[in-house]
């Protein structure tokens, strides 16, 4: 027995070093990763109660599962509790409906991208790229997806989804407020400290300047995101907005924010493959 779980030990850790190595290298996994990925959440999920799960295709309407909640107010009536960003749109759609690729199967190099083209002083790249991690940094031209997390509970903005939670209210109503942008060289684009302004507004803590003018939001009920629910079901329930248009901003101003915001944010996370299980989708108007 001792020899089995040795010889297990050692596939697994060999496996592992075979993903980082994909990582680091940049390169894709197969299509039969992802699916295999995709089917161990179905097998993960299937006859658990999960309720819909996010990411999605904005422009697709399909979806089965029957978890019904009520959607959270205006994220102007709740309180602003976190931002962050994600490298590519983990949803697909609008102006962000280039596949990136599979990327290492674990977030990163995959999502989506802008699908439109960029000048050639907006392309122009910087000397080193900013906002950098172990997963490589963000350099212009990449796309990165915003979060304007709100939570119903009475809550400061802060660090990572913990800061969305109470002692008081164990489970309060979340919103995410969702814009793609499209990193420029140009200092005219928009600033992100703008951007990720916040205060208090009418009772409420507020992102200030979340982009007005970049399409109607796509509503519907989800989940919370990220790698780690490649293969397991989001427990959390989230009203998305998802705005359908790219926004260009400023590298340098998302460089010089990573390196001191409230949120505690200093990279751009990877992302969760697109959810494609209409059974794990719920259904749009």
């Amino acid at each position: 027995m001792k020899k089995v779980v040795f010889l297990l030990s050692g596939a697994m850790a060999a496996l592992s070093m075979n993903v980082m190595a994909l990582s680091n290298d940049h390169t894709n996994v197969s299509d039969d990763i992802v699916a295999q990925q995709r089917a161990n959440l179905a097998k993960n999920t299937q006859g658990k109660g999960f309720g819909p799960q996010s990411p999605r295709n904005i422009e697709a309407a399909a979806g089965t599962n029957p978890v019904v909640f009520n959607k959270a107010p205006a994220y102007t009536q709740m309180n602003l509790c976190n931002i962050h960003m994600h490298k590519n749109a983990e949803h697909a759609g609008g102006e962000f409906s280039k596949f990136a690729g599979n990327g290492d199967g674990m977030g990163y190099q995959t999502g989506y991208v802008y699908s439109g083209t960029l000048t050639k002083s907006e392309s122009k790249p910087l000397n080193q790229a900013v906002c950098r991690s172990e997963h490589g940094g963000l350099q212009t031209g990449d796309t990165i997806e915003v979060h304007y997390v709100h939570s119903s509970a009475q809550v400061t903005p802060g660090a990572t989804l913990g800061a969305c939670l109470s002692d008081s209210i164990k489970n309060p109503q979340f919103r995410v407020e969702t814009q793609v942008f499209v990193l420029v060289n140009d200092d005219k684009a928009l600033d992100f400290g703008e951007l990720t302004q916040h205060s208090v507004s009418n009772g409420y803590q507020q992102a200030l300047n979340i982009p007005n003018n970049t399409g109607t939001p796509i509503e519907y009920a989800g989940s919370t995101t990220g790698p780690k629910y490649n293969e397991a079901g989001s427990p959390f329930q989230v009203t998305w907005s998802v705005r359908p248009k790219v926004a260009k901003v400023d590298i340098n101003t998302v460089g010089t924010w990573c390196e001191d915001n409230t949120f505690k944010e200093d990279h751009a996370h990877g992302v969760r493959n697109l959810v494609t299980n209409p059974d794990l989708l719920s259904p749009m108007q």
